[in-house]
């Protein structure tokens, strides 16, 4: 007997990782907790897995499969805990292998292939954020391996989040260092954007770098790695002690081994990235970091675990959205309102989303946009 569509499609998605598509009862929750509808698109989460299930055509556009931020807000409140994520993940890694991917991000996938970044950045320029910093090499003797992301080696604007977070580790004696131009990028968008094949063979490559080195604890600066290195690394035999530089910079003032002045004396709103907050479950050590550094801390009426992402996340930072569809910019709407003077982050995504909201918005002599590495580096 010749399968039906429906099985052919449901059993190729559950292969690739989407094993709980079946479990969608289609309540409709997905859909109304997603911050797509209230920004007016017409993207439906539930729309998405219903086509799934059914082995209907059309799902593969880019305004419907590769909307998906991949925020976890669905998943995290999913009645039948559904892999949301995973089956779009699988969904996106269908259409790659058959060469039908945006055209963008087909541009991104090229990019980390040849020069392991997907920034178009040289492999021998991946260590040039570090000119005129004494930042050392990474040896036998190192007790963390400092992991800047891709975005944080090559994005002029998120450079200085890498820069300032050098300045604070030296202050509080940290003993870390850099591999370098060897490193590449951790995999985290490759896989998201669907390219399975070249994730594996990168997080094998990288495993055995870091394992050639004698790598066993790692700073991330970045979420997205951070989560990467934390819950898909094992997998494939990466077995790593990871931390936030958020995380060990509460530990380190705790200890008394990192002095913040509490100068940074402004209305300060926090947003939680989404790869921190819900994949990775740190909510409350960058809101102490900011207490330090002295701040009026304020929040966002949506924050913590029903936050509002910043539309950067599922490989969308490099896929263009209306200006009225951005979620950073309503954001940034809400910030300005709130009487707000700084939005502080700690992700180089959600930096790049928010400057690039602030300028569009003519508020960026308004409202400051700043990492936590920034903002404590500014209180040594």
């Amino acid at each position: 007997m010749t399968a039906t569509p429906f099985l052919e499609v449901a059993e190729a998605i559950a292969a690739m990782g989407g094993e709980t598509l079946t479990q969608c009862m289609q309540c409709g929750l997905c859909s109304g907790l997603c911050p797509w509808p209230a920004v007016g698109s017409e993207f439906r989460t539930r729309k998405l897995i219903r086509m799934a299930q059914m082995g209907l055509e059309g799902f593969e556009s880019d305004d419907i499969l590769y909307a998906c931020t991949t925020c976890k807000l669905c998943v995290e409140n999913c009645p039948r805990q559904v892999g949301i994520i995973d089956t779009v993940r699988a969904m996106r890694a269908m259409i790659a292998e058959s060469g039908a991917a945006p055209s963008s991000l087909r541009t991104i996938m090229g990019s980390i292939h040849s020069q392991g970044n997907p920034w178009s950045g040289q492999r021998d320029a991946r260590e040039k954020w570090t000119e005129g910093l004494n930042v050392p090499r990474f040896d036998e003797n190192t007790e963390y391996f400092l992991s800047v992301c891709c975005t944080s080696a090559y994005d002029p604007r998120a450079i200085q989040i890498a820069r300032a977070l050098v300045k604070v580790l030296d202050a509080a004696g940290v003993s870390y260092g850099i591999i370098g131009n060897e490193e590449s990028c951790c995999g985290e968008a490759l896989r998201k954007m669907g390219d399975e094949e070249q994730f594996t063979s990168l997080v094998e490559k990288n495993i055995n770098l870091f394992n050639d080195k004698g790598v066993k604890k790692i700073i991330t600066t970045s979420p997205h790695c951070n989560m990467t290195f934390t819950q898909e690394y094992p997998e494939f035999g990466g077995e790593f002690e990871v931390v936030h530089y958020t995380e060990l910079l509460k530990q380190l003032v705790d200890e008394g081994k990192l002095k913040i002045d509490p100068k940074m004396a402004k209305k300060i709103i926090y947003h939680d990235p989404c790869y921190l907050g819900r994949h990775c479950k740190v909510y409350e050590q960058p809101r102490d970091l900011l207490k330090a550094a002295g701040a009026d801390l304020m929040e966002f009426n949506r924050n913590k675990g029903l936050a509002i992402c910043c539309g950067g996340g599922g490989g969308r930072l490099w896929m263009e959205a209306d200006a009225e569809q951005r979620f950073s910019t309503h954001k940034v709407r809400e910030a300005v309102a709130k009487g707000a003077e700084v939005v502080a982050m700690a992700c180089p995504y959600c930096i790049n989303m928010f400057v690039d909201s602030t300028k569009t918005e003519n508020v960026d002599d308004k409202l400051q946009v700043m990492d936590i590495a920034e903002v404590l580096a500014a209180c040594l």
